[in-house]
């Protein structure tokens, strides 16, 4: 149903008419695509205008989500439709999160990372409690508001880090690992709040927590079943297609089908069952797969997650509690980065990565929009605290990048100052940069005839290769007999960032159906320094090889045509001098430089 006009309260009851009374005469399928391409479209100016100003493109898809929604005039998108897109959103959102939820990395910077988000998560939600109380809320709304405060945004804070060229830093696997924490306690909550939403005494609370971690328990077993015997079986049969577009949808069906079958066999939420289901996929060897080959249609969704949330703001909200909304703001931009920076200084980090991980964590987002909007739904929280959450995301997210580049220049000036200065402690507490040595380091694409010569002798001459494989018997293979090797397709540049590409020092491409001018953009990109050799099948192949950024191609037919003609010689009674000429004469007419 699409929505056509106004009202002009914007009281419960007004809304409510709004969403029944006022539709145009046109078939459900009518309003659904009208609701998708118009809120597409405008999350699209909005994400490319903030893009272009320097900002994270979420700014925009919540404020384009503000333009379509009911209280601004103009057109205005189907808010059921937008929420119905929004749930799917979010199970994608929490399948990405389990799918890159890794166990070491939050134990390499765990002495830093789990104190560090507990303390940080009960200073937030302690001054939003106190905060919303102050306001005249009952506690337990403003425990909610608290806790919604209190969790950062995973897809701003990996943004912000790669922009800034500090995600592979000591700092970035901080905060990275940091925020898994805040996620988990986020997914804690999630699944524990219906529970106590209907639970006045603390006997009701036992049971209700009790029944809860029972179900959760079940859930936790039957998804480990399926993760050790099931879902790797199915992913083996799929993969062995070859087929991308059943890859993706095998993805996708376990990750709705684990989220819904949580929801309706075990009563808990369904953010729980995908989350659950991305970290039975992300300890698969299918991993970085699943995570380049599906996870674009979580973006997709994201945007309309973000986009449903930006639908329920009340412009008016910012004049009708302007106190509250900068209550907020405090808690987010000065609370939880200064709990952060006494936390990792007073474990003598680098004042740099002190900073850093402060920054970093300054803002709010979609975990954040989760708890308010299932605690308004449950009736825990009013309709206000949805307003100023989003309030909140937005300057927060607005001000977060052009809060992270004035860390340079503040540790800078604080560096001068005596009580600033400390001696970093050991990298390998930090998890800090990778230590491999780019001339000792090769990536090979594919692992055919010239994909296994290539690689031994790479080894033979002290190199170590690392193998880029869509064959998953070949990686598994591989790495049993020592040989680093990474399922992916190497067209996705995560694929190539995971095999390494950055430390490496060459890149080979060793499969004639594998070598595209996309790729070697994207290793340029990745790598500018890097040697790329690429075989390909046809002559007319390699000028566009070339320009994308190859150092050499190697086309199968000039390389027939050669072997050829110095068979042909030899057999003539060719001195060595002559097919050496003839040689050269062939390879400059076929494959001039």
């Amino acid at each position: 149903m699409l929505l056509l006009r106004k009202v002009q309260t914007v009281d419960g009851s007004a809304q409510e008419a709004l969403t029944t009374d006022y539709h145009c005469d046109c078939m459900p399928e009518t309003g659904l695509i009208l609701t998708l391409a118009g809120g597409l479209a405008a999350a699209l100016v909005g994400g490319y205008l903030t893009q272009r100003l320097g900002l994270s493109p979420i700014v925009g898809y919540l404020i384009a989500g503000v333009v379509v929604g009911p209280y601004t005039p103009g057109y205005t998108a189907d808010v059921h439709l937008a929420e119905q897109f929004a749930e799917v959103g979010v199970i994608l959102l929490m399948f990405g999160v389990g799918l890159q939820f890794h166990i070491d990395e939050l134990l390499a910077v765990r002495r830093v990372a789990i104190p560090g988000a507990v303390l940080q998560s009960l200073v937030a939600t302690g001054l939003g409690a106190v905060a919303a109380r102050g306001f005249g809320w009952e506690w337990a709304s403003a425990i909610v508001f608290g806790l919604s405060l209190s969790v950062a945004s995973t897809v701003v804070l990996i943004r912000v880090l790669s922009d800034s060229r500090q995600l592979h830093t000591g700092a970035g696997h901080i905060a990275v690992g940091w925020l898994v924490v805040e996620d988990l306690f986020t997914v804690v909550v999630l699944v524990l709040l219906p529970a106590l939403a209907g639970a006045p005494t603390p006997g009701t609370i036992a049971i209700s927590l009790g029944i809860t971690i029972l179900k959760v328990a079940g859930l936790g077993i039957v998804a480990a079943a399926l993760g050790s015997r099931v879902i790797p079986l199915v992913l083996d049969r799929v993969a062995a297609t070859r087929s991308r577009e059943l890859f993706t949808l095998a993805v996708l069906a376990l990750a709705l089908g684990l989220a819904v079958s949580a929801a309706l066999v075990f009563g808990v939420s369904m953010a729980l069952g995908a989350f659950l289901a991305g970290m039975i996929v992300g300890r698969s060897d299918y991993s970085l797969r699943a995570a380049t080959d599906a996870l674009p249609m979580r973006d997709a969704f994201a945007v309309l997650f973000f986009l449903s949330v930006g639908m329920l703001l009340r412009p008016m909200a910012l004049l009708e509690h302007p106190a509250f909304v900068l209550a907020a703001l405090f808690i987010v931009l000065v609370g939880k980065p200064a709990t952060a920076a006494v936390v990792t200084w007073a474990m003598r980090y680098p004042l740099r990565t002190t900073l850093s991980v402060a920054v970093s964590l300054a803002q709010i987002g979609e975990f954040s929009f989760m708890l308010v909007t299932l605690g308004r739904t449950l009736g825990v929280v009013p309709a206000d605290a949805l307003d100023v959450v989003v309030a909140t995301a937005i300057i927060s997210i607005t001000l977060n990048p052009l809060a992270f580049r004035s860390i340079e220049p503040l540790t800078t000036k604080l560096g001068q100052i005596r009580f600033f200065r400390s001696e970093p402690i050991e990298a390998s507490d930090i998890g800090a940069s990778s230590s491999l040595d780019p001339g000792g380091r090769a990536i090979v694409i594919g692992h055919g005839p010239t994909g296994r010569t290539v690689t031994r002798l790479l080894r033979e001459n002290g190199i170590s290769p690392t193998i880029v494989e869509l064959n998953i018997d070949a990686v598994r293979q591989l790495r049993e007999n020592g040989i680093s090797a990474v399922y992916g397709d190497a067209s996705h540049t995560d694929t190539l960032v995971s095999a390494g590409l950055r430390h490496a020092s060459t890149l080979i491409v060793s499969g004639a159906d594998t070598g595209s001018p996309a790729i070697i953009q994207s290793a340029r990109s990745i790598n500018p320094t890097a040697h790329i050799f690429v075989r390909s099948a046809y002559l007319r192949d390699v000028p566009p090889l070339r320009q994308a950024g190859a150092e050499q191609v190697f086309a199968g037919e000039g390389e027939v045509a050669l072997a050829m003609t110095e068979a042909v010689l030899r057999r003539l009674g060719a001195t060595p001098d002559q097919i050496d000429r003839e040689r050269a004469r062939v390879r400059e007419e076929l494959m001039p430089n």
